[in-house]
């Protein structure tokens, strides 16, 4: 058995070395056309980085030359199955601003909107990558309106809004938390979440929006002085409808009740 052991292990070395050799006989070489059938061939085995290196080289000299298009984007589609996703956007993007009605065109264009996508940061970071995302998908998605990645297309720019509205909401709650602290803040969530609403109308963060709409002004009216306070409780109310008429199986139903409630109470109790 151990005997046995020592001649595979011994065959797959050889057979390491071999390519090994192999490789290296071909980085060597002069032959652009030899480079480039072992790019393609090691793209179908599944060894990208070899494939990369050939190409990074061959790309350059086929310019304006017929192997100009297939070596661009055999490039762009090492660098994605790499997990280089920049290296990959970078590559789709040049080659559809070099070949827009090329061969590639269509699925470069999406692959490009997509290596943005995911490297698409944490919703607590900056979203400028988000946004630019979000454009290149749009810019695909009227490019090609019926083409067979249409719907991914629209599912991860849809995606992406969901992580921007996120954004909003996470900056809403940190208003609201801050409280009066160095200002008035429970004003500045109540602008954040109206905005968050107008901008994402249909994020399934719609609700929280409001929420937190109908959370400030409860706060703010509590530490109110008492000549403010009617006229921000009554705010309080009328966020109470609103929420109950845009949710009405809310989540924080019960939560918004008790606003209502004490809301209703403290202006029953103020003097006319």
């Amino acid at each position: 058995m151990k005997r046995k052991f020592q001649i595979i292990s011994i065959l797959v070395f050889s057979l390491v070395v071999s390519s090994c050799g192999e490789y290296n006989k071909i980085l060597k070489s002069t032959d652009l056309e030899l480079k480039y059938t072992y790019a393609k061939k090691y793209f179908e085995a599944g060894k990208y980085d070899r494939a990369i290196t050939l190409l990074q080289e061959l790309v350059p000299f086929f310019k304006g030359t017929a192997r100009a298009e297939e070596s661009l984007y055999l490039l762009a589609q090492s660098y994605y199955n790499s997990k280089d996703y920049v290296m990959a956007t970078e590559s789709f993007t040049t080659y559809y601003n070099t070949f827009p009605k090329g061969e590639y065109a269509e699925p470069a264009l999406f692959y490009a909107a997509y290596g943005m996508y995911l490297d698409s940061p944490d919703p607590r970071l900056d979203q400028t990558k988000t946004y630019k995302a979000i454009s290149e998908f749009q810019r695909y998605l009227e490019k090609y309106p019926q083409s067979e990645r249409t719907q991914q297309a629209k599912d991860y720019l849809f995606e992406l809004q969901e992580k921007l509205a996120y954004k909003e909401l996470l900056a809403a709650q940190l208003y609201l938390k801050l409280g009066n602290y160095m200002g008035n803040n429970y004003e500045s969530a109540v602008i954040t979440a109206r905005e968050g609403l107008k901008s994402y109308p249909f994020s399934k963060y719609a609700e929280d929006f409001q929420m937190t709409i109908l959370r400030s002004r409860y706060e703010y009216a509590e530490r109110s002085t008492r000549a403010a306070q009617p006229e921000r409780y009554r705010m309080v109310v009328d966020e109470y409808f609103n929420y109950k008429n845009s949710f009405p199986d809310g989540k924080y139903m019960k939560e918004a009740e008790i606003y209502y409630r004490e809301a209703q109470k403290k202006i029953d109790a103020l003097p006319e």
